[in-house]
Formats: C-alpha cells, sequence, structure tokens
C-alpha cells in the first residue's frame, strides 16, 4: 500500500459515496487508474465493505449500552458457543472476546429499557453460560469514528 492507497482510503472513510472521478482528481490519477486501485483493495481485503452510517436517535436506537461479560466456564468452545448466540442478537452491534477479567464486550444499540431488559433475559441466563455481567448506559458520546488512522 502506497500514499495514493492511503489518500485514497481516508478519502473513502470520511465519505464512501464520493464518484470515482472526484477521487482521482483528489489524489491526481486517471478516473480509470483510481477504480483499479480501489478494487484491488476491495480484492485484497482492506476495504471490507462499505455501508451507510445511521444516526441512531433517527434510526430509532438513541439508547446505546456497554455490557461487560464474564463467563462460568472458560475455553475456546464456550466462548465461542456464547459469541455466536450474542452475534444472532439484532441490537448487539459489536461483540468481542478481550483480554483480562472480563471475557466478552458487548455494546448495545437500543430502542428502549424493556428491550434491554429482553435481551438480558435470552443473553445473560445460566443455560448460556454467564457467570455475571455488568451493564453500563452511555450517557455521552465525546467520540464515536469509524475511521482508522493510516
Amino acid at each position: 500500500m502506497d500514499r495514493i492507497d492511503r489518500k485514497l482510503l481516508n478519502l473513502m472513510q470520511r465519505d464512501a459515496s464520493r464518484t470515482n472521478v472526484d477521487m482521482a482528481e483528489e489524489v491526481g490519477l486517471s478516473p480509470s487508474s483510481c477504480l483499479r486501485r480501489v478494487q484491488r483493495l476491495r480484492k485484497s481485503g482492506v476495504i471490507d465493505r462499505v455501508v451507510a452510517i445511521l444516526d441512531p436517535a433517527r434510526a430509532g436506537r438513541a439508547i446505546k449500552a456497554l455490557v461487560t461479560v464474564e463467563l462460568k466456564l472458560h475455553g475456546e468452545h464456550h466462548m465461542r458457543r456464547f459469541l455466536d448466540i450474542a452475534r444472532t442478537e439484532e441490537v448487539v452491534s459489536h461483540a468481542y472476546a478481550v483480554t483480562g477479567e472480563t471475557d466478552v464486550v458487548l455494546m448495545l444499540g437500543l430502542r428502549d429499557m424493556d428491550e434491554l431488559d429482553a435481551l438480558c433475559d435470552r443473553l445473560f441466563r445460566d443455560e448460556n453460560n454467564v457467570a455475571r455481567y455488568f451493564t453500563m448506559i452511555v450517557i455521552r458520546t465525546a467520540k464515536e469514528e469509524t475511521a482508522m488512522r493510516l
């Protein structure tokens, strides 16, 4: 990946709806060269996917929550099983297996507290191998960035 690839990726991270012609002009390439580079970055997996980022409040998911989960039983099999269950939940936007005292961190986008209560009933009951979980409701977002520095 060279300097021009990084410029293209930075442009796309800020606004992936820009036209190929616009991006080519910005980085000093012909449109065909720019398109080939973007296609190569997609094919190589550097560009994982192109998505629309929604405003959670306007999309009806104004409540953000973080949940840390400690499992009763440890090991790869138990971790995978819990993550597979968490992945099926629509309100779970991110699910991470982590190091330290906590085994899993979940990020949630919720309509209301009733939705959180229902999720807790489904996800954290005994047969899902959860020893403890701690829920933190986000009261203010200082930074929420999808772009990564290149």
